[in-house]
């Protein structure tokens, strides 16, 4: 999955954790929220595989359904 810079666009790199946008030189994190409500989702990681789970009660989404944001560190 690329991750585009909410500012120029750009495809973001990941670097220790976090985004980084080489063209405007900023440095963001993956947001991950539920399609249904909106709500911060938990992220599952097991074997290597990634799952998210809605806690407001629509269970497990499926990564081509959630909506990701970019927050500057």
């Amino acid at each position: 999955m690329e991750a585009h810079c909410p500012h120029c666009r750009q495809t973001m790199k990941w670097v220790a954790g976090h985004y980084h946008c080489e063209a405007c030189l900023c440095d963001y994190r993956q947001l991950a929220s539920c399609p249904e409500c909106g709500q911060p989702l938990q992220e599952l990681k097991a074997c290597g595989a990634v799952d998210y789970l809605c806690q407001n009660g629509h269970g497990l989404i499926s990564k081509k359904r959630v909506n990701f944001s970019y927050q500057p560190l």
